[in-house]
Order: structure tokens, then C-alpha cells, then sequence
């Protein structure tokens, strides 16, 4: 791992990121709807978490799923990956600013929605494991495409399944289908903030944190196996 040539990663995405408005503009996105939310009395952890969630989708994987996706439109992703970076290098230097952006923007969608959670370690732990969690899934999405506007795209089902698939559950029962919605980590995360809110167990708290990092190991195994196939590609 080369320290250097992380910080050099970093602050060209940085550069990037705040010269494309188009991109840099979705950080609003969940902070605007955090504030309207606040104002409108909401007071229940689906309504919480809807713009923590927006957050992880339209922020975490679709900020990285562009980023990386403008670096093949110019064709520069390509001498990165000959360069004598390493595959860790890389993903890490490309991950950084998207980690960034995205714990930050969290702290304020929950400072803005008015949110007081029942334990902020655990909390915190289950925030952190999805956003590496949507990093990956945004560095996959882009690997799978070659321009902004196809990644804008692909992104999109992401955007709703994440965010918005939590509401599914409320049908479950009347279509047991849905069901399989229960296992989404947007889903999960909140299944895990409402068992902090009162008397837990430790079974309470690990199911959802493991179901969320094994859903971010699975996205960075199959991110991993694909950056290596695009190297010789």
C-alpha cells in the first residue's frame, strides 16, 4: 500500500467531483429531504431512515459509480490500472472521497431529520459497513460501464431498490414474496435501529450487522474479480 499514490487518487477524484455539479449536486438530495422531513413532525423510523438511505444510494453508489465511469469515458482508468498502483492502491484511493462525502452526509441527514439513536456505537458500526457496503456496489456498477450517462442509468434501480425497498415489507404479508425484501441492508439497518430503541439482545444486534457485511464482502469479491478481468480485457 502506497500512501502517496492514495492521496494523489484522492484529491484527483476531489477535483473531479466538485467540477461535475451534475454529480456533486445529489449531496442535497437527502439533506433537503431530511429538512422537510424534520419540519413535518415525522416521528418514526421509517421516515428517519428514508433519507439515510437516499444517502447510502444516490450519494455513496451513484457518486462512485459516476466518478469511476467518467475516468473510462476519458480513458484514464485504463492508465491507472497499468500504472504501478496496486489493485488495493486504487479501489482504496477511489473509495476514499466517497467514504468521505458519505459519513458527513449521514451525520446531517440524522442531525437534520431530528433522529436520536438509542446507541450511537451500534448505530455506528451499521453505518459504516453500508457505506463500504454501497461503495463497492457503485465501483460494480461503473466497472459495468463505459460512460456518466450509462452509469446515471444503471444506477438508477439501485436507487430505488435501497432506498425505497424497505416500504415493500409493509406487503409482505398479503404477497410473502416480498418478503426477501426484509434482507436488504436498508431494510436490515432499520430492523436494527428499532431494537436498540428499548431492551436488546446481542442476537438482536448481530443479525443485522452480519447480514450487512456479508452483503458488502459479497459486492467487494465480485468488484475485486471484475476490476481484475477489465485489467486484461
Amino acid at each position: 500500500m502506497n500512501f502517496s499514490r492514495i492521496q494523489a487518487i484522492f484529491i484527483k477524484d476531489y477535483k473531479e467531483f466538485s467540477r461535475n455539479y451534475a454529480v456533486s449536486i445529489m449531496v442535497l438530495l437527502p439533506l433537503i429531504m431530511a429538512f422537510i422531513y424534520n419540519k413535518t413532525d415525522v416521528n418514526n423510523l421509517q421516515a428517519y431512515f428514508l433519507p439515510i438511505n437516499l444517502t447510502f444510494s444516490s450519494v455513496t453508489a451513484f457518486v462512485q459509480c459516476c466518478l469511476i465511469a467518467e475516468e473510462k469515458e476519458r480513458n484514464t482508468l485504463r492508465s491507472l490500472m497499468l500504472s504501478p498502483a496496486t489493485l488495493l492502491d486504487i479501489l482504496l484511493g477511489k473509495s476514499l472521497l466517497v467514504l468521505s462525502i458519505s459519513a458527513l452526509t449521514v451525520l446531517l441527514s440524522i442531525f437534520l431529520v431530528g433522529y436520536k439513536p438509542g446507541n450511537w456505537l451500534i448505530l455506528g458500526i451499521a453505518l459504516f459497513l453500508s457505506i463500504v457496503f454501497y461503495t463497492g456496489l457503485g465501483t460494480l456498477g461503473a466497472l459495468f460501464t463505459k460512460t456518466i450517462l450509462e452509469a446515471s442509468v444503471v444506477i438508477l434501480p439501485i436507487i430505488l431498490l435501497y432506498s425505497f425497498g424497505p416500504f415493500v415489507t409493509v406487503l409482505a404479508e398479503k404477497i410473502p414474496a416480498l418478503q426477501v425484501a426484509e434482507w436488504l441492508p436498508s431494510t436490515q439497518i432499520i430492523l436494527l435501529a428499532a431494537s436498540i430503541e428499548g431492551s436488546y439482545t446481542s442476537f438482536d444486534v448481530l443479525i443485522p450487522i452480519m447480514t450487512i457485511l456479508i452483503w458488502a464482502i459479497i459486492t467487494w469479491l465480485f468488484t475485486f474479480f471484475l476490476y481484475k478481468r477489465r485489467m486484461v480485457d
